[in-house]
C-alpha cells in the first residue's frame, strides 16, 4: 500500500480542521494548544493536516473547471447545482460548488496559517533547521496552491496571511488582484528556497519539491501575463512575464527530475503512480482515503451496464457528453487514431448485464481514471491519485512563453508539440501557433482541469466559448461575458459582515 501522507492528525488538529468556514475561524488561543507543537512529531502531524484540503481539488478541477469549458456538455434530469455552472447562470450565490470551493481553500489557508503562526512562536522545538525551514516551506506552498485556487475562481478575495481573530477577519476585504499574487509569489520564492530537489523517504512521498514549487511559479506568471477581460477583476493582469515564467519551466525541464512518458496510458495507471511525468500531484488511497473524481462526470447509466449499484455520483440521472467539437478534434487526423481518444474517452457502454449486449454510443464520457479492476468499497474510493502537474505541461507551457516572445524558436515550439503528438500516434505539424499548441493541450489535458484556465490566461474564453456554442448547436447557453471568467462570492459571505465585499459583477 503506497504511503499517505494525511497522517491522524492530535485532538487540537481536529478541532482546527472542524471549522466548517475558513472566515469563521476560530484563534489559535481559543484552543487547548498548550501541550501541542512541543516537538518535531507533533510539527510534522500538523504540516500533514495542511495537505488535507487537496482532496476536494479534483472535485473543483471538475465541477467548476472541465464541466465549464467546451469540452463536455451536460444534461440533468432537474435542477442540479452544477447545471448553473455548465450553462453560465447568473445565479450561482448559492451553488453547493462555489461555496464549498471558497470554503475549503479557505480552510486550507487558515490551517497553513495555524502551523505557520506555530513555527514562529514554538519552532525551535523542531531541533532540526533543515526541516523547520522545509516545514514552513510545505506551508507556505500549500497556501500559495489554495489562494491560486482562489483567485483564478473568484478573482479578489481576503488576504489573510496571519492568524487573525474574528473581530481582526471581519475587517478585511477582498484584497486586489495584484496584493493576492504578491503573497502567492513571495510563498513560492520562500518554497523554492528550502524545499528539496527529491526526498528521500517513502514516507514523503506527495510532498511538494522546489521544482514543484518552481513549476507553479511559472503557471502563476503565465497567467498574471494574460490579457485583461473589460471590467473584470479576474486572475490576469496582461503582465507579460513570459520571460519570467519560461525561466521557472525551463529550470524544471533542466533538473534531470523528469522524464516524458513515452507511453500516455502509463502516466495515469494505477500500478505506476508518482511516476517522474508526475511534478505534484493529491495522494489517495483506498479503503477510507480513496478519492471520488474518477466517477464524477459518468451517467449513472455507465455503472448500470456493469452491475454496480451506489456508483452514480449522488446528482441523479445526468449525462456528461464530450462535446461533438471536441470528438471533431480528436478525429481530425484520421485515419491515424488518437491515442487520448481512446484512453480519455468511453465512446460506449452496455445498458444492463443481460444479453445480448445493448450498446448506449450517444452519451461519450471522461473515463480516463477508471479501472473497474481497481475500484475500492464504493463510488468515493478510487485508489489513484490526481496529478494536480505534469512534466508535459510544464514542456508545453514553455512552448507557450515561446509564442508569447519569450527566449526560444519556432523549432523549439514545433519540437515540444511534435513530441507530445508522436506518443499520441499523429503526425508531426510544423509552424505551430498559439491556436493549435491551445487545441493540442485540449487534447492533451482532458479530464486533468485545465482547459478553462487555459482559455481564460489567454483571453481566449469568451471568443472560444461562444463559438464553439454556435458549432454544437448549444441552446442551454445563450451566451458567454467576460464577468463569467470568475465566478461569483458565495452569498453568505456577503451576508456575514454586510458592505464588505461587493459582488462580482453579472452575478444576482
Amino acid at each position: 500500500m503506497k504511503k499517505y501522507i494525511y497522517g491522524s492528525c492530535s485532538t487540537i488538529l481536529i478541532l482546527l480542521f472542524a471549522c466548517n468556514k475558513q472566515l469563521d475561524q476560530l484563534p489559535v488561543s481559543s484552543v487547548q494548544t498548550s501541550n501541542f507543537y512541543t516537538n518535531t512529531n507533533d510539527f510534522q502531524q500538523a504540516v500533514n493536516g495542511v495537505y488535507t484540503q487537496l482532496k476536494a481539488y479534483p472535485d473543483q478541477t471538475y465541477w467548476m473547471g472541465e464541466l465549464r469549458s467546451d469540452n463536455i456538455i451536460a444534461s440533468s434530469d432537474g435542477n442540479r447545482d452544477w447545471q448553473g455552472i455548465n450553462d453560465f447562470s447568473p445565479n450561482l450565490t448559492t451553488t453547493a460548488f462555489i461555496v464549498s470551493a471558497w470554503d475549503n481553500n479557505f480552510n486550507g489557508v487558515y490551517n497553513a496559517n495555524t502551523v505557520l503562526d506555530a513555527l514562529n512562536s514554538k519552532g525551535t522545538n523542531v531541533t532540526d533547521t533543515t526541516l523547520r525551514r522545509r516545514f514552513g516551506a510545505e506551508c507556505r506552498f500549500l497556501r500559495a496552491f489554495y489562494y491560486f485556487q482562489l483567485v483564478r475562481l473568484y478573482g479578489k478575495v481576503p488576504v489573510i496571511d496571519r492568524l487573525l481573530s474574528p473581530d481582526e477577519v471581519a475587517k478585511v476585504p477582498r484584497g486586489a488582484i495584484a496584493d493576492v499574487y504578491n503573497l502567492i509569489i513571495s510563498d513560492l520564492q520562500y518554497s523554492i528556497n528550502f524545499l528539496p530537489a527529491t526526498y528521500s523517504s517513502s514516507n514523503d512521498i506527495g510532498r511538494p519539491t522546489l521544482y514543484s514549487a518552481k513549476a507553479l511559479l511559472g503557471l502563476v506568471y503565465l497567467t498574471r501575463s494574460g490579457p485583461t477581460y473589460t471590467g473584470v477583476d479576474g486572475p490576469t493582469m496582461n503582465s507579460a512575464e513570459y520571460d519570467k515564467a519560461a525561466a521557472m519551466f525551463t529550470d524544471v525541464i533542466n533538473s534531470g527530475q523528469y522524464v516524458f512518458s513515452t507511453t500516455y496510458p502509463s502516466i495515469f495507471a494505477y500500478t505506476n503512480e508518482n511516476n517522474k511525468e508526475v511534478v505534484f500531484d493529491v495522494q489517495f488511497m483506498t479503503t477510507t482515503n480513496g478519492a471520488d473524481y474518477p466517477g464524477q462526470l459518468v451517467p449513472p447509466a455507465y455503472w448500470t451496464g456493469l452491475g454496480l449499484s451506489g456508483y452514480d455520483n449522488g446528482y441523479g440521472t445526468a449525462s456528461y457528453n464530450i462535446s461533438k467539437n471536441l470528438l471533431a478534434s480528436y478525429r481530425s487526423a484520421a485515419p491515424a487514431i488518437d491515442v487520448r481518444d481512446t484512453f480519455n474517452i468511453n465512446h460506449g457502454f452496455a445498458l444492463s448485464t443481460s444479453t445480448p449486449t445493448t450498446l448506449d454510443t450517444t452519451r461519450p464520457f471522461i473515463k480516463k481514471y477508471i479501472d473497474i479492476s481497481r475500484r475500492g468499497t464504493g463510488r468515493a474510493d478510487w485508489p489513484v491519485n490526481f496529478i494536480a502537474m505534469r512534466y508535459t505541461d510544464v514542456l508545453m507551457m514553455k512552448a507557450e512563453c515561446i509564442l508569447h516572445g519569450s527566449g526560444g524558436t519556432q523549432a523549439d515550439v514545433d519540437a515540444i508539440v511534435n513530441q507530445v503528438r508522436k506518443r499520441a500516434g499523429l503526425t508531426p505539424l510544423a509552424n505551430v501557433n498559439l491556436a493549435t499548441l491551445m487545441e493540442e493541450r485540449r487534447k492533451e489535458f482532458l479530464g486533468e482541469g485545465l482547459r478553462w484556465n487555459d482559455l481564460v490566461r489567454e483571453g481566449m474564453a469568451v471568443t472560444t466559448m461562444n463559438a464553439w456554442i454556435a458549432s454544437d448547436a448549444i441552446t442551454t447557453i445563450s451566451a458567454v461575458v467576460p464577468n463569467y471568467i470568475i465566478y461569483p462570492v458565495p452569498q453568505a459571505e456577503l451576508l456575514a459582515v454586510p458592505g464588505l465585499y461587493t459582488q462580482n459583477a453579472g452575478y444576482n
